[in-house]
């Protein structure tokens, strides 16, 4: 069964990072080149010339358009063959794979399935990405040695903080709380709300009142792979399900989406939402510096787990706290096995 859904969004890259200068990934095993038109749009096409393979990646662009950099063979953005040294008449069947592209949330975006089905509308929600009242993280990206799925697994986990982030996220106060599940359509949530615990570290100094807390970890993962983790911290006493926001809560969305490079390694795209200090350059520092740090905790734990599953010698045992990664798991197998096997075929635009 194929490892990945192919009809859905991945991010391909920052903004920043595609540029007039060609840029070669790796996105669910497919390479591709990303370029920016004179216009300003990202384009996305397979990076491998149809003559002899070389990636396009490695060519030039001219205009809009993209040369190898072998024989001079000539795409345009969608694509199709615009010319062949030495041949009057390009055959249409002549063409590379093209994937529908846009940028969206300061990243660029590719659709990497049947073109037909791409809707921009479909790229995850950022609540509060264009309220003045609420501050930006401008996060980050780093490359986990490991499978996309151990990733999914870490962020549908609420328990693993108090013993991989124990210096920021995360602290020991109940631990043994148990997480509630549910699976909507377009993925599976774990939550669970701590009360009367001491604020976490890395948020201590940030919220707005003193001494213990009420806590809900809110874990969220969207099919394929993108996840929001909402912290709400209020003051011990005046949290709980179906009770009103206390006015001085600290509320942080933190969105994350993992795009599969391979079985082996993903790509982790990341920012943070915050309902506090908008605009203010300092705290966004120093909370980009502090959430790099454990999400290089989570990194080494990720990359030691994809090792000793490789390895392993005895079959592994699953916990109570498995109940939601299990969940979606199942769940984003299923849709991977509905897709139709002609997927890849009708994925190339001519």
């Amino acid at each position: 069964m194929p490892l990945f859904l192919r009809n859905a969004w991945y991010v391909a890259a920052w903004d920043h990072e595609v540029t007039r200068e060609l840029r070669a990934v790796r996105i669910i095993g497919d390479g591709v080149v990303l370029y920016r038109t004179e216009a300003g749009d990202p384009v996305a096409l397979e990076d491998a010339c149809p003559h002899r393979k070389l990636p396009l990646s490695m060519g030039r662009l001219v205009g809009d358009e993209l040369e190898c950099g072998y024989h001079g063979m000539v795409f345009d953005r969608a694509g199709s063959c615009t010319r062949i040294p030495g041949v009057k008449r390009v055959p249409p069947s002549v063409c590379v794979r093209g994937y529908p592209a846009v940028s969206r949330y300061g990243l660029v975006w590719v659709w990497m399935g049947d073109p037909r089905q791409a809707r921009a509308e479909k790229i995850v929600d950022v609540a509060h990405w264009t309220d003045p009242a609420w501050g930006r993280n401008e996060g980050g990206s780093m490359t986990v040695d490991c499978n996309y799925l151990y990733v999914t697994d870490n962020l549908l986990d609420p328990s693993h903080v108090a013993w991989v982030h124990r210096t920021s996220f995360g602290n020991e106060d109940r631990v043994d709380e148990p997480v509630q599940t549910e699976v909507p359509i377009d993925g599976v949530v774990a939550a669970r709300w701590l009360h009367d615990v001491e604020v976490a570290p890395f948020y201590a100094p940030l919220v707005a009142f003193d001494g213990r807390c009420d806590r809900l970890q809110h874990y969220e993962v969207r099919f394929p792979s993108h996840a929001i983790i909402r912290a709400l911290f209020v003051p011990s006493g005046t949290g709980g399900h179906g009770r009103p926001i206390h006015e001085k809560a600290l509320m942080m969305d933190s969105y994350n989406f993992i795009t599969p490079v391979d079985a082996d390694h993903s790509r982790y795209f990341w920012f943070q939402m915050r309902n506090f200090s908008p605009g203010d350059q300092r705290v966004s520092k120093v909370m980009d510096d502090a959430v790099r740090e454990a999400f290089a905790e989570d990194r080494v734990i990720l990359n030691a787990v994809h090792r000793g599953f490789a390895n392993q010698a005895t079959p592994n045992i699953d916990l109570a706290i498995d109940r939601a990664p299990l969940q979606f798991r199942r769940a984003l197998g299923d849709l991977i096995a509905s897709e139709r096997p002609s997927v890849n075929a009708a994925a190339s635009v001519s």
